[in-house]
């Protein structure tokens, strides 16, 4: 009952004219740029970093939700329609959306896709709204030892997850960490890592490193691998509505999609790659027609993309109740929590609860808007492909520029910013995942403390990490997580070398 009210309320907040409108313009803003091929929500958002300093924390995030939820709606355009998908999640949409629209039957594709993300997230935040609160109530039995635990599994499910390699991921991550150390120590005064460089005692501004990695970096990525010669662009064809056929083969792979993919979103090491994936194969596993799969099978195409916006609402329930993020995008939304002097975790849901609910109700209502604007839009939407890449890098390299300018006014600032963006340039062109960076700079300050706090309590004894059943569990679960990639890639070449 207490969480039905307090959803009640984040729907008075969420339903005001000016909090509509920021909704409004998050979810047209995250469709707009997840039609465009090769950027994303975390660039986006990113790129907005500097309004937090403008705008109230509710309005911020209203915005950063809509673009997030917007963004995989969106991107299931691109990848039906050209054939390239914005993000790693949009791969599986793409094998069967595009074989539809060859075959002339994109607008049903875009239409189970549009259908099958609204169904799905309202589903998401349905059990956000319901899961939040439990895992609060568990959370808050941490002790610092088990929050420290808690971050190291963090720390290596993301190095392993979200890159190629696992020693690539960990060199990231320690990047991160690094990062994260310069600046004067709190408990002993003494400067880290700051060359006598004045303008680093503060420390290194995340949002500069996050435009910097995410903005700059990938930027300039996407420009050296730009192609003059323009994509095929299929045309929309026929009416957006479905056949009732389309409706029968649809509906069921969208709540199977949904049920797929929050749990694995709402996992430390989730994600939406792998509920993606895992959806195509039970879809093509349970389809009374099998023989479609790999020439335009609609079920391909509902269920994966239900998959996916489950888990973007399931990313929301560690990054709200533990303060771990588990995608690039819910990395930056975290340090958009830190410019507020918000620390997300147990207490949030008690110290900012108006923010959470609000935040959640309006994922309610930006799923709706979503609908609404990707069905009878499609066409228009298809039209933004045609922008000239040129102009489009160009600019956002001249609002990265401008939005880091102006948080301090300062030319350290704007060195800093292009110096780490070529080095998110180059970890991007020898395939190091730049999300661990962003990761590690923001946990490893608080792991850092809890690490203190423990060894505090414990007085300076180090089996407190392994005597307490919560800390011990978890850090199983680090170690495992750490070598069951390297175990099974040792075990992978061996039986190759046999077979050779």
């Amino acid at each position: 009952m207490d969480t039905l009210n307090a959803l009640l309320g984040g729907f008075g907040s969420a339903l005001s004219p000016m909090n509509l409108l920021w909704a409004l313009l998050g979810v047209t803003l995250g469709t707009f740029i997840g039609v465009l091929p090769g950027l994303g929500p975390a660039l986006t958002i990113a790129l907005l970093l500097p309004i937090t300093f403008q705008v109230d924390p509710a309005a911020a995030f209203i915005v950063f939700g809509g673009i997030y939820f917007g963004s995989q709606f969106g991107g299931s355009t691109t990848s039906i329609l050209i054939n390239t998908p914005g993000e790693s999640a949009s791969i599986v949409t793409a094998l069967e959306g595009n074989r539809m629209a060859r075959n002339g039957r994109g607008a049903p594709a875009l239409a189970t896709a549009a259908i099958g993300s609204f169904v799905a997230g309202t589903i998401g935040v349905v059990c956000l709204s319901l899961l939040a609160p439990v895992v609060v109530k568990l959370a808050l039995a941490f002790a610092p030892a088990d929050y420290f635990a808690l971050m190291v599994l963090s720390f290596v499910t993301v190095a392993a997850v979200l890159g190629n390699s696992v020693i690539r991921g960990l060199t990231s991550l320690s990047l991160g960490l690094l990062l994260g150390l310069v600046g004067v120590d709190l408990q002993s005064g003494q400067a880290r890592f700051t060359f006598g460089a004045l303008d680093l005692l503060d420390g290194i501004d995340v949002i500069i490193v996050v435009v910097g990695l995410f903005a700059v970096g990938e930027t300039l990525h996407l420009a050296t691998r730009y192609r003059s010669s323009p994509e095929e662009i299929i045309p929309v064809k026929g009416s957006m509505w479905m056949t009732a056929q389309d409706w029968a083969r649809s509906w069921k792979a969208w709540i199977r999609g949904a049920l797929i993919g929050f749990p694995i979103g709402a996992m430390p090491a989730g994600g939406a790659e792998i509920p993606t994936f895992l959806s195509y194969f039970v879809e093509k596993k349970l389809s009374k027609h099998p023989e479609e799969f790999g020439h335009g099978a609609i079920e391909g195409v509902a269920g994966p993309e239900a998959a996916n916006n489950a888990a973007g609402a399931g990313v929301f329930v560690p990054l709200l109740t533990l303060g771990i993020p588990t995608s690039a995008t819910a990395a930056v939304m975290l340090s958009a929590f830190q410019s507020y002097g918000i620390n997300p975790g147990p207490q949030l849901l008690t110290s900012h609860a108006d923010l959470v609910w609000t935040l959640i109700a309006s994922l309610y209502i930006g799923n709706v808007m979503l609908l609404i604007l990707n069905l009878p839009l499609v066409g228009l939407w298809v039209q933004i492909l045609r922008i000239p890449t040129p102009y489009l890098y160009g600019g956002i390299l001249l609002f990265a520029t401008v939005g880091t300018y102006g948080i301090s006014r300062s030319v350290f600032d704007l060195v800093m910013l292009y110096a780490i963006g070529l080095a998110g340039f180059f970890m991007r062109r020898y395939d190091f995942p730049t999300s661990p960076v962003i990761i590690g700079m923001i946990l490893g300050p608080l792991a850092e403390q809890q690490f203190r706090r423990a060894m505090t309590m414990s007085q300076g004894d180090l089996s407190v990490f392994v005597a307490r059943p919560i800390s011990a569990s978890l850090l199983v679960l680090a170690f495992i997580a750490l070598t069951a990639p390297i175990v099974l890639s040792f075990l992978r070449s061996r039986r190759e070398t046999a077979a050779a």
